[in-house]
């Protein structure tokens, strides 16, 4: 790694005086800043200024009422990972990021805005450069997929699948808009946010029935996820009321799975699902683990997430 680059840091008092520092040239916003630091001093972009978000008190806010839930974009992943009173999926999703050390800085809105990965990107300065660099920073061509215009890096934040599949609404400084409207199918433009737009909180309707989130890694802890699989499930009396699966460290995207109102009155069929979603995660060798080992992986964790959530294993 690098040192890192020279910038301008500014604390802005009021989330609108936020936004108009964040809508200047070669501007970012930090929070934890437990993704975009790393980048940084490994060369990947170099701001002239950091807006940071540390005295907007409101954006600590977390509230829970019967009608549902706000949490503020800059709740700490370790706040939400211990909030019993949170959806069991989000805590689960927030436990399972990175270390104890990066949860207590990481933040909500962090996470969802997290950059997109990939082994041709997330290298130092001097590896990209000797490979001409990337599609997504510095050159023009996708080392995964040489013959197309599009970036391929994988979306590996953990908590936005479970907020799409809890229904979740993103609060941003110009509007309010269901979560899947904040990303795009594109590594390198993966953000569907204007310039000067600052995600300041998500607001979760009453949770529906159990919710439970999985996801494989090389290791343990540190690792981002090589799949991530998040569900929702409704029963009555045996049979499904309620079904929703999203991915994530799959696709350039967080995507909720379509085809899963098929399942809408049958009794769990633990080996459909898993057929859906091999057919619907597109994992490109992103990473050093093989493509087929990460779709296979997805389905494995939605089978068993079905099968445990089914038992009333999960809350």
């Amino acid at each position: 790694m690098i040192s890192l680059p020279a910038f301008r840091l500014m604390r802005p008092a009021t989330l609108g005086e936020a936004a108009r520092l964040a809508a200047e040239p070669d501007a970012r916003v930090i929070a934890g800043g437990t993704g975009l630091l790393p980048n940084l001093r490994l060369g990947i972009g170099a701001p002239r200024t950091l807006v940071s978000l540390e005295a907007l008190e409101d954006l600590r806010e977390l509230q829970i009422a019967d009608s549902g839930i706000r949490i503020g974009s800059c709740v700490t992943l370790d706040r939400i990972s211990k909030q019993e009173q949170l959806p069991a999926a989000l805590r689960e999703a927030a436990r399972s990021v990175a270390a104890p050390g990066h949860r207590s800085a990481a933040t909500l809105g962090g996470n969802l805005c997290l950059d997109t990965r990939c082994v041709y990107y997330n290298q130092s300065e001097h590896w990209r450069r000797s490979n001409n660099y990337c599609l997504k920073h510095g050159g023009d061509t996708c080392h995964v997929a040489p013959q197309g215009k599009k970036c391929r890096a994988a979306y590996c934040g953990d908590l936005a699948p479970v907020l799409l599949v809890l229904g979740a609404e993103v609060e941003t400084t110009a509007r309010v808009t269901p979560i899947e409207n904040l990303y795009s199918d594109d590594g390198a433009k993966y953000l569907q946010l204007a310039p000067g737009e600052i995600v300041s909180a998500v607001r979760i309707p009453a949770p529906r029935g159990r919710s439970g989130y999985a996801k494989a890694r090389g290791r343990g802890a540190i690792d981002y996820p090589l799949a991530g699989v998040a569900m929702a499930l409704e029963l009555r009396c045996g049979r499904i009321e309620h079904l929703r699966v999203a991915l994530t460290g799959t696709n350039s995207r967080p995507f909720v799975l379509s085809g899963t109102d098929a399942f809408i009155g049958a009794k769990p069929d633990e080996a459909a699902l898993a057929k859906l979603v091999q057919k619907q995660a597109g994992p490109v060798r992103t990473t050093v683990t093989a493509a087929d080992y990460r779709r296979q992986a997805a389905a494995i964790l939605a089978r068993r997430l079905l099968g445990r959530l089914s038992k009333g294993e999960l809350s």
